[in-house]
């Protein structure tokens, strides 16, 4: 008689369904649902004013690939993140992998907090990207409308910005151009009155 095999972790992530993203982190696998309106919102936003300055160098320096939710292989198939965004400069990554598996660390991420991500994008994922040398991170809240920047230094977080509502957002490794945090938001809605 055989023994059974075992899948691994990874194999796991793989046979999700769909609408759930999968990472494994320190060892353990993680599962969150497609995010919700704000947070695909303020996704969506950052991307697009990246997009032309950074990747394509319209208006801006060019030299980056911009990517949303790429698979971050750490370590391959052991230490797998997907953040929100993700930046790489072209002289580090001069093209994208050929399979879903991301293997080059980037220079630079951004995960969108919400209510049900915020304790493992700060606790357990910041660490994770400081362990394995990412250079940026930056952190959107859409609920407290605001956006944190951090460069690493010596393993350490060091905040270089913190913005909030309709702030112009200058913050390292996007310095080059100003961002209006205004329109990383969704409208609010109109409250009902209460009778």
């Amino acid at each position: 008689m055989q023994p059974a095999i075992q899948p691994t972790l990874y194999e796991f992530l793989e046979a999700l369904p769909e609408g759930l993203t999968g990472e494994i982190l320190n060892g353990q696998l993680h599962t969150q649902p497609r995010p919700a309106g704000p947070h695909a919102v303020s996704g969506s936003v950052l991307g697009a004013k990246l997009l032309n300055p950074f990747q394509i160098g319209d208006g801006g320096p060019g030299g980056w690939w911009i990517i949303d939710e790429p698979e971050l292989h750490f370590v391959r198939n052991l230490e797998v993140l997907v953040p929100d965004l993700a930046g790489w400069r072209r002289e580090r990554m001069p093209y994208p992998p050929e399979d879903q598996r991301f293997e080059v660390v980037p220079d630079w991420v951004c995960e969108i907090l919400s209510p049900s991500t915020a304790s493992k994008d700060r606790e357990i994922k910041l660490p994770l990207y400081a362990h394995y040398g990412v250079r940026y991170a930056w952190l959107i809240d859409p609920v407290k409308r605001t956006l944190e920047a951090y460069r690493l230094e010596a393993g350490v977080w060091i905040e270089t910005g913190r913005f909030a509502d309709a702030d112009q957002v200058v913050a390292p490794p996007f310095e080059a151009v100003s961002l209006d945090l205004e329109t990383f938001w969704p409208p609010r809605r109109p409250r009902l009155a209460k009778r």
